[in-house]
């Protein structure tokens, strides 16, 4: 980081504060002589404020880049594959062929869970929701894996990072198994990651369940574009925990907390929800000038996105996915053709296009999880599993180098010091 400074007057009092530049993207001020003169930053969500340095995932959402360690998110989808972005997330640098054979094979020897720990799904109800069911079993990891809890052994940290990612996919189809009564399926250390994902979802003991292919590198893009994006509020709480020195089994569960709410992992889940409000084709010229009237309520989920002012380059890549699996499916869903019928109006009105409204991740994967047979409430549980990877990435990063324990500050706006008054006096 180069030095810059920046002057602020408080009073009588002008204070030098540094500027740092990253290697790409904006300046930063370090504020971090105010709290000695009595005052603090005011930034409501952090949006103005950079909590860490990381060398992990950059953002440019008015150009719409997506950069994992300086490489394109498209150029991943196109060319990796989600085991191989692991270990540029984790590592910082691609793998040769022997480092990939190994790490997947490191990957595989890791995806069965304890025996035991199957029976933690039989004290939650059949119809929990996944994800509470998902905060509950990835936090008790820390007590069947209590071998890898040192934080400050590179070593141990390591280890949790392979179990982490190896064993959320058995996790999160156990889930589904649950929900329908079906026995836990073992994973398959021949298979691919997604493959492996796919056969604990839909397969059952008593017959083989065969792979399609389409579907395998369906799931295994949408594991990708998932993977990381930046500090969002899961992974700022993932380190946040981290910062406590909580033990990463921990830190994820809180991540998954984070990511359940409605307004982060909720998104894809409610594509389909709004695509099953509208019902039917010939209610998207209505829905569509209500989304346009700014009195109305309704709003088309999908479009747009927070931090991508352009075009989500996640978007393009799930796009040309999505598409290919409603090709090789051929399956005629009435909500599926909504949508395309919303992509369509949503590429080519100009309402949509002066706006940024353009389709985003979250509208693409969500129909592709539909597509292939995934229910709506698992959604977010393959957002986590997918997401998992970048908050190890970022929790190890943070315990690896020099770190503060997370403390934000407040704008008090409650009563003034009072003396108590007597319960007859008041």
């Amino acid at each position: 980081m180069t030095e810059k400074s920046a002057q602020l007057t408080l009073g009588e009092t002008t204070l030098d504060l540094p500027i740092y530049s990253g290697t790409i993207g904006p300046d930063v001020i370090d504020v971090g002589k105010l709290t000695a003169e009595g005052v603090f930053t005011y930034d409501p969500g952090f949006v103005s404020t950079a909590a860490c340095e990381s060398k992990i995932t950059y953002i440019d959402g008015g150009k719409g880049i997506l950069l994992h360690r300086g490489y394109p998110i498209d150029q991943l989808a196109d060319n990796s594959d989600y085991l191989e972005v692991c270990y540029l997330l984790l590592y910082g640098e691609l793998p040769n062929a022997a480092e990939k054979e190994k790490f997947e094979s490191t990957i595989n020897n890791h995806t069965m869970v304890h025996e035991q720990l199957r029976g933690f799904y039989h004290g939650f109800r059949r119809d929990a929701h996944p994800m509470a069911i998902m905060c509950g079993v990835v936090g008790a990891l820390s007590a069947f894996y209590h071998d890898s809890l040192e934080i400050s052994d590179e070593r141990h940290r390591e280890i949790a990072a392979f179990r982490l990612i190896a064993k959320m996919p058995t996790l999160a189809a156990m889930c589904y198994k649950y929900s329908l009564g079906q026995p836990f399926m073992y994973p398959k250390n021949n298979l691919s990651y997604s493959e492996n994902f796919l056969q604990m979802m839909f397969g059952v003991p008593c017959e083989d369940y065969e792979v399609n292919p389409i579907l395998a590198k369906a799931m295994d893009k949408i594991f990708i574009l998932h993977a990381d994006h930046e500090q969002n509020a899961s992974t700022s709480t993932v380190r946040l925990a981290g910062s406590s020195g909580a033990n990463p089994f921990a830190c994820i569960a809180a991540g998954i907390a984070a990511l359940w709410g409605p307004a982060h992992g909720g998104a894809n889940e409610a594509v389909l929800d709004m695509l099953t409000e509208i019902g039917d084709v010939s209610n998207v010229d209505k829905f569509v000038a209500k989304a346009k009237d700014k009195n109305d309520p309704f709003r088309l989920m999908g479009f747009g996105h927070r931090v991508y002012k352009n075009y989500d380059p996640r978007a393009k890549v799930m796009r040309e996915t999505c598409h290919e699996v409603l090709g090789e499916l051929g399956i005629k869903d009435p909500l599926l053709e909504l949508a395309m019928k919303l992509e369509d109006i949503a590429r080519s009105d100009s309402y949509f296009i002066e706006k940024n409204l353009y389709p985003n991740v979250d509208f693409y994967s969500g129909i592709i999880l539909k597509a292939i047979g995934i229910p709506t409430s698992m959604f977010t549980v393959i957002f986590a599993l997918a997401r998992t990877v970048g908050w190890v990435a970022h929790w190890h990063e943070m315990i690896s180098g020099s770190y503060r324990i997370g403390r934000p500050r407040q704008l008090y706006t409650g009563s003034p010091q009072r003396d108590f008054v007597p319960l007859d006096k008041r």
